[in-house]
């Protein structure tokens, strides 16, 4: 029992990361109507900041820091020098130029940082553990992630909800060619919803850092999940990203803890280990198609 609430703990953990990731990402989509493959890109430049400037300057919180300023600079050059130039084109065309932006930056990192992984150290005033029940200590740092989860998905909540700039974001995700026509800078407006979403993306890669290795390429597996997220939780819709993450992040730690316990009981050890492990990474495709089954268009499509 106590193992499985820390499975579940580490879904929610792992939910936060893809929330991050994916509220950037359907709101690019959503508004831009841009197919971002390269977003995976931001959150491996947010890591790698983090980790060279914690590293050199011995505080998690300049590194972090680092990684938020440097991760929405690069995704405004990004914005600025290709995907303004690819808004009406098609998407074939936003995923080959994407594509190649995952190599620029795959081989650019390679160039600056070296073939070999960074780590990067937990902070120490986070390094301890947390009793939330008895008996089932809990890393304080899994469990910082999940409260910065938190609190960006309040923040957004109230940015798109009580702001006059998120009124015009929610309404160039619903139709960019009337607010264009009233008067309001449309380029801009993508320009600043790409900088949040990159900012976001960076945020987690910063937070990813002292849980895995930085390195060339981390950013693809991400994004597999993350456009898992989208498509259940609903293009452009940020409570969607938010349950679909949760849910997506439960289901896949759930699944890889459960599943080989129950083929147990069938297979002999071996098997069932290895039959669980893939069926757990196959769980929320399996998810993603019922759900889309069951709403074509997603949990809260944000047109809706």
């Amino acid at each position: 029992m106590l193992l499985f609430f820390e499975q579940l703990l580490n879904g929610l953990q792992l939910g936060v990361m893809l929330f991050l990731m994916s509220a950037g990402l359907t709101l690019v989509f959503g508004i831009m109507r841009v197919i971002n493959l390269a977003h995976g890109s931001l959150y491996m430049v947010g890591a790698y900041l983090a980790a060279t400037v914690s590293l050199h300057s011995g505080s998690f919180l300049l590194g972090l820091l680092a990684a938020l300023l440097a991760s929405a600079l690069v995704g405004l050059l990004m914005e600025l020098m290709v995907l303004r130039r690819l808004y009406q084109r098609d998407h074939l065309d936003q995923v080959l130029a994407t594509f190649g932006l995952i190599l620029f930056f795959n081989e650019g990192v390679r160039m600056i940082w070296g073939r070999q992984p960074l780590f990067m150290d937990v902070p120490q005033w986070l390094s301890g553990t947390v009793e939330l029940i008895p008996g089932a200590p809990y890393p304080s740092y899994r469990l910082a992630i999940i409260l910065v989860g938190v609190l960006v998905a309040l923040f957004l909540y109230l940015l798109f909800n009580h702001t006059r700039l998120g009124m015009r974001i929610r309404a160039g995700a619903s139709n960019r060619e009337m607010i264009a026509a009233l008067g309001i800078n449309i380029k801009l407006l993508n320009t600043l919803v790409f900088a949040l979403g990159a900012l976001l993306a960076g945020l987690a890669g910063a937070m990813a850092g002292p849980i895995l290795a930085v390195e060339s390429g981390m950013g693809e597996s991400i994004l597999i999940l993350t456009f898992v997220v989208i498509v259940i939780g609903g293009v452009g819709s940020i409570r969607g990203a938010l349950v679909a993450a949760l849910l997506v992040g439960t289901v896949e730690t759930l699944g890889g803890y459960l599943l080989p316990l129950l083929l147990r009981l069938f297979l002999p050890l071996a098997s069932a280990d290895g039959a669980g492990a893939s069926l757990a990474s196959m769980s929320v495709y399996i998810l993603m198609a019922a759900v889309l089954v069951w709403r074509p268009r997603g949990l809260f499509p944000a047109h809706d």
